[in-house]
């Protein structure tokens, strides 16, 4: 059976955005060992397109001094499969599923036929995941950034959760993670 994690990097003050703070090497070496174990990625319409970025090879033209890990990065992600939320998209890249139904059915069928972890990629589709009681970990990546607004990385109130592990994680971010309780 599979288990639904959200975890995204969030500013002290509780917002996510992936331009205004990038991550340290130590948090982006994470990153790619993550997205090489998971079993696949559950995404937004939104936040798919961010990250459809890693299907092409504009990374590729970066400071060679950093190519390695953006290149692992790069083949984690595309051998990862993905399944994306959309009633607007056409089509999705390669190793991708487009789903234009209804949310739920497909999360319990992801659930129930995948053994490993699922990450949900979004604060939308993680809050939309966690009204149908279907996160099973949240995974906050608390960074010394401060954004003022945004995007925060819970859209509403949630139910209790309980404290099950911290870690340090380089110079620069704290993995905090949750589960319901």
């Amino acid at each position: 059976m599979a288990k639904f994690v959200f975890g995204m990097n969030q500013s002290l003050d509780g917002y996510v955005d992936h331009e205004a703070f990038e991550p340290g090497a130590d948090l982006f070496r994470h990153f790619i060992d993550q997205t090489q174990r998971v079993s696949g990625s559950i995404y937004g319409r939104r936040m798919y397109e961010v990250m459809r970025y890693w299907d092409s090879d504009d990374w590729d033209q970066h400071d060679p001094a950093t190519s390695h890990d953006l290149r692992a990065f790069a083949e984690a992600w595309r051998a990862m499969p993905k399944w994306v939320i959309s009633r607007s998209l056409e089509s999705v890249g390669p190793n991708a599923t487009l789903v234009t139904g209804a949310l739920e059915p497909l999360a319990c069928k992801l659930k129930g036929e995948i053994a490993g972890e699922i990450q949900v990629a979004g604060p939308d589709l993680a809050n939309s995941l966690g009204q149908l009681g279907l996160i099973d970990e949240y995974h906050i990546y608390l960074r010394p950034v401060v954004l003022g607004s945004g995007k925060p990385f819970f859209k509403e109130a949630r139910p209790k959760m309980k404290l099950v592990e911290s870690d340090r994680i380089g110079e620069e971010a704290l993995r905090l993670i949750y589960v319901p309780a």
